[in-house]
């Protein structure tokens, strides 16, 4: 089951930038967490391919419960796009829609409303450049599944 991030609530805003083909990389902030860094192998859909887009949540709310639930979220989110896009979906309407794996194969989304995500304008791309490429260099290399054993393995069996 994905984690939704109380149904999209703990999200607050940050950023994802596609400008480098096959990666994404930017920043998220959540509720009782703070910033945590992403780099993701992988494109947004065709309608924001190759892009920067910015995300402001209308409807985060700062709850106490989220600390427990995202207390062991990872920082960096390494891993893989399922689908970033703004029209998701032919049968639903368009809105902002985040869904990756992360390296252990742990699901999460996020869904916007509408006008609450939005492709930057070139006039501003630079104040996400020096950013986007320390992400790139710390992170792209690590990308490779992780090779230990998955968490069902590790259970013990009664």
């Amino acid at each position: 089951m994905a984690e939704k991030f109380g149904g999209s609530r703990w999200f607050k805003e940050g950023y994802l930038d596609n400008r480098t083909p096959g990666l994404v990389v930017g920043r998220l902030t959540f509720a009782a967490i703070g910033s945590v860094d992403v780099c993701l192998k992988g494109d947004f859909k065709s309608d924001i391919a190759g892009q920067v887009i910015a995300l402001s949540n209308s409807q985060f709310s700062d709850d106490v419960v989220a600390g427990h639930r995202l207390g062991d979220f990872a920082d960096p989110q390494l891993g893989a796009v399922s689908l970033i896009s703004f029209d998701p979906h032919p049968l639903l309407d368009p809105h902002p829609y985040l869904e990756w794996f992360s390296l252990d194969q742990d699901h999460y989304r996020i869904e916007l409303a509408v006008g609450d995500a939005w492709i930057v304008e070139r006039a501003k791309i630079q104040d996400f450049d020096e950013t986007s490429q320390r992400l790139r260099e710390q992170f792209a290399s690590q990308l490779e599944p992780r090779t230990s054993e998955s968490k069902s393995s590790n259970q013990e069996w009664f």
